[in-house]
């Protein structure tokens, strides 16, 4: 069985620590990342509609269970739910659909994506002036409470929400977010919205915790984290990988994390970090990274009021 330590949730159930990360695993690969994390220990995956793999995915979790190595109750599922489901009439019939895609009864997590709301439709990525929705993500949160308690999922959260959204949500809500997934890699720590999710009892997920590399939209001009010789000097005394060290930073700050990967070799190292503790001095080395640079910022939303990243601090 997994040695991945569990987090306890807010409303008593576990999650594992470690997961599997789907964002930008394309058709034709994410299924056998899948089956390369499961086989290697990994008892997490991270997935979302808008990912447009999930089909893939369900099918790659047909399979290992009909091995049967693993169970449904083994794996920790989590889904998302995307800004063009948020009237809180089609909450559930969005989750149903990812449900059906997943081949899966109920999911162990589901999010809102993001705050703000699309318009309705096929189409993920509305374009034009009336691309955007005025639902109130207090409303599309009291509608993920019901599906819960509809036992479609076993727990709620949220993805992507400032400090003054996450007041709003804790001040109208009767199921307290059991996460935040945010962007947390070094050079964005989050110190201050970690603490305070944490005060509220809601977990942090930290999602592109090596930055994203990958990401759209990325230059090679960008700095790479995971080249740096600060980095590379404390896995060297570790005979670790940067990645490696970069993951077990957001673990032991005690922070969910999801690395993304469709190729074994990687599944299999990032998941290797459970055979060394970096110390303080190396933590607080680390947190000097921290320059606000955000990846994932969702700039083609910046007009809607509910974008999370434009008048606040944190």
């Amino acid at each position: 069985m997994s040695q991945v330590p569990l987090i306890t949730f807010n409303n008593g159930k576990t999650i594992p620590i470690f997961g599997l990360g789907t964002w930008k695993s394309k058709p034709g690969e994410v299924g056998q990342a899948v089956k390369d994390a499961i086989d290697a220990g990994y008892r997490h995956i991270d997935c979302a509609h808008v990912y447009g793999n999930e089909k893939e995915i369900g099918e790659a979790l047909k399979e290992k269970f009909a091995e049967g190595k693993v169970k449904r109750e083994d794996i920790f599922i989590t889904s998302k739910l995307w800004c063009t489901h948020h009237r809180p009439g089609a909450v559930e019939e969005a989750l149903k659909n990812t449900l059906q895609d997943l081949g899966l009864k109920y999911l162990d997590l589901y999010l809102i994506h993001w705050p703000f709301a699309f318009k309705e439709g096929s189409e993920p990525f509305p374009s034009g002036d009336d691309k955007f929705a005025d639902y109130d993500y207090v409303d599309t949160w009291k509608a993920m409470e019901e599906v819960q308690k509809k036992g479609l999922t076993m727990s709620i959260g949220i993805s992507n929400f400032n400090k003054r959204q996450i007041e709003r949500v804790l001040q109208n809500c009767t199921i307290v977010p059991q996460t935040n997934q945010i962007e947390v890699h070094p050079y964005l720590i989050q110190t201050k919205i970690i603490e305070f999710c944490k005060s509220k009892g809601i977990t942090i997920t930290a999602y592109s915790p090596l930055g994203s590399p990958d990401r759209p939209g990325a230059k090679p001009t960008d700095p790479k984290m995971l080249d740096d010789v600060k980095i590379t000097a404390i896995a060297k005394k570790y005979n670790k990988t940067p990645a490696q060290v970069v993951l077990k930073y957001q673990v032991q700050r005690g922070n969910i994390t999801i690395p993304k990967s469709v190729t074994k070799s990687r599944i299999i190292e990032n998941f290797d970090i459970w055979n060394f503790d970096l110390t303080k001095d190396d933590i607080a080395l680390i947190d000097t990274f921290d320059c606000n640079g955000r990846f994932c910022a969702y700039v083609d939303a910046y007009e809607h009021k509910d974008h999370p990243f434009i008048n606040d601090e944190y």
